[in-house]
């Protein structure tokens, strides 16, 4: 099983979702896929695990070491698989990188064992972890590049320092005909405290370019605890996202980077209790 849990109970009551991190492959497909190491790393957010590595100051902290190339966990199950070339299997990156070899696209089968062993645990734990501890709001955590790639709604533009998102508008209003998963005034809130850290003048942005994914808007539905997709732009920390892996020098700065995005959410805990 590819997701690790935490369990240990501490002084602020986040979960914490990771669901990017991962680079590894299994060894089932690992013949069948045609990125290489280094596709894997840039179309990955490999250093998420250590920006938001708070899985000792949390009660519930979740990552994974599978690539989301291989199995994405914030997409939906349905429709099956394949339907959507940017969907919980993939067949193309977000600049329409083939991701299987010719004639190598994981049959219905296999894509049912990747399903069962990665995909359905990781949500699976997700719920557990809100049942079991006291949670009054949940992060799900990743990167994003500096700009829009081909195959995205923003391609070729430049992004913001952070993005946060509450599946609403830019405001963080729900919209019509569909619900937010935290308050326009709490994700107003935080991204206030986020421009005091990061500065101001477009450097946060809310619900632009992303909004809140599947794992935010599903287990909002199922639990009812407030959700905020949470997105940083690597150019705060990598020197060079296309590197074969981070170096040493990038991990400084994600580690910096996670105290910075820590103060912020700390500061968001005491203006919501």
């Amino acid at each position: 099983m590819s997701h690790q849990g935490s369990l240990v109970k501490q002084k602020f009551p986040f979960l914490i979702s990771v669901p990017h991190g991962g680079t590894e492959v299994p060894r089932c497909v690992r013949p069948l896929i045609h990125l290489t190491g280094q596709d894997l790393h840039y179309y990955s957010d490999p250093l998420t695990p250590v920006i938001y590595g708070y899985r000792n100051r949390v009660p519930a902290y979740i990552d994974t070491r599978i690539s989301r190339m291989v199995v994405d966990l914030n997409r939906p199950p349905l429709p099956l698989p394949l339907r959507n070339p940017d969907g919980i299997i993939k067949l193309r990156t977000i600049d329409g990188t083939r991701v299987w070899r010719s004639g190598q696209v994981p049959d219905i089968r296999l894509i049912h064992q990747l399903l069962l062993e990665h995909y359905f645990p990781y949500h699976q734990k997700i719920d557990e972890l809100i049942d079991r501890h006291h949670v009054i709001a949940a992060f799900d955590c990743h990167t994003m590049l500096p700009y829009g790639s081909l195959h995205q709604k923003d391609a070729g533009k430049e992004r913001p320092k952070i993005c946060l998102g509450n599946n609403g508008d830019r405001h963080g209003r729900a919209k019509k005909g569909s619900i937010a998963t935290c308050s326009k005034e709490w994700i107003a809130t935080l991204a206030g405290l986020f421009a005091d850290e990061f500065g101001g003048n477009g450097a946060v942005a809310i619900n632009n370019p992303f909004s809140a994914g599947f794992i935010a808007n599903a287990h909002y539905w199922r639990k009812g605890v407030p959700w905020v997709l949470i997105e940083v732009n690597r150019s705060l920390y990598e020197a060079d996202p296309h590197a074969a892996i981070p170096d040493r020098n990038d991990r400084k700065r994600a580690v910096a980077l996670r105290e910075r995005i820590w103060k912020v959410l700390t500061t968001f805990e005491g203006c919501i209790s």
